[in-house]
């Protein structure tokens, strides 16, 4: 099976124009964008547990990060996301020139913008430092599994990718963002609960990868196996 994938899709990625490869970095960035600005500082308590809010959508990236992996291969993944990395670094700069700009008199709405758009330096190091981190080490773990299983058990790989790179993210995000700034207690349970629901979230959606996953690579004619792929995560060749 390995080798007949292999002859139908010919890892020939660098060369090839993709149907919804741009489409999927779109949407990669959007829901990174989107979950670190909106959701990062925010803590929910719903049911007896304490997350954060952007633990509702952030998984939706390492979603996205999987089946890029899967389908286009690393070094297709890795530059997404230097994308989503650059999209969040403009953010965060775009965020603090904004709120640190003097408001015209007579508008009311100041102490809101801060609250709602003001990031610290902290949280923006910690959101830049463990995306970078966790999001490579998903692709890394996921690439590396598919070629241990020959293409084989896609859920053993999506599943052991996210434990991996979301433990990763989380040990070191909520630390430089939060610690002393939130009690011990507080951020260790946080950081704990957003892990175990991060990883649940990738279980519950393993059929929809497989049904994502099986449609690119016949809509794509690409099932691309790393074999002889620079792993490093500095660069953003294809």
């Amino acid at each position: 099976m390995q080798k007949e994938n292999e002859q139908i899709y010919p890892n020939l990625t660098s060369a090839k124009k993709f149907k919804y490869y741009d489409f999927i970095m779109a949407a990669f960035v959007t829901i990174l964008l989107c979950s670190n600005i909106i959701g990062a500082e925010k803590v929910v308590s719903l049911f007896g547990f304490t997350f954060g809010a952007g633990i509702l959508f952030f998984p939706i990236s390492y979603f996205f990060n999987d089946i890029l992996t899967e389908v286009y291969g690393y070094a297709r993944s890795r530059k997404v996301v230097w994308a989503g990395f650059a999209a969040l670094g403009f953010a965060s700069i775009m965020s603090a020139v904004v709120v640190g700009l003097p408001a015209a008199p007579g508008w009311v709405h100041q102490d809101a913008y801060v609250v709602v758009f003001g990031q610290t330096t902290r949280i923006v190091a910690a959101s830049l430092t463990a995306f970078f981190c966790g999001e490579f080490v998903n692709s890394f773990v996921l690439a590396k599994m598919k070629l241990s299983t020959n293409g084989k058990y896609l859920w053993t790989r999506t599943i052991g990718s996210t434990i991996a790179g979301e433990a990763i993210d989380s040990m070191i995000f909520y630390p430089i963002a939060f610690y002393g700034f939130w009690s011990n207690d507080l951020l260790l349970k946080v950081m704990i609960t957003n892990y175990v629901l991060k990883v649940l979230w990738e279980v519950i959606a393993t059929p929809m990868t497989y049904k994502v996953v099986n449609f690119l690579k016949r809509k794509e004619h690409e099932d691309f196996y790393d074999r002889n792929t620079n792993f490093t995560p500095f660069s953003i060749e294809t």
